[in-house]
């Protein structure tokens, strides 16, 4: 028997990855909305204020974790690219 094995690239991976942890972010933003602390009071970036809602407080996770993995992400692509061109032309084939 042989069994076909799909192979799925690693950046595919990471953006399903990226887009899970930021849905996730919101719908814990949304249930924390939901609950309602006492001084609950969002503010992207520290600038613009949101409501204490349960939406609110879901854009406010979504937008701060899915900014703060997008830069971290972007460094990695751009340091691995950097990477993978300077091994290239020390060892051309």
């Amino acid at each position: 028997m042989s069994e076909r094995v799909t192979e799925t690239s690693g950046e595919k991976v990471v953006v399903q990855m990226y887009v899970i942890i930021v849905a996730l972010a919101g719908v814990m933003g949304f249930v924390l909305g939901t609950i309602r602390p006492a001084d609950l009071q969002p503010a992207l970036f520290g600038v613009i204020a949101l409501p204490p809602t349960p939406f609110g407080v879901a854009i406010y996770g979504m937008v701060t974790v899915g900014v703060g993995l997008g830069v971290l992400l972007g460094l990695v692509v751009y340091v691995s690219r950097r990477t993978d061109d300077a091994a290239g032309r020390r060892n051309p084939e």
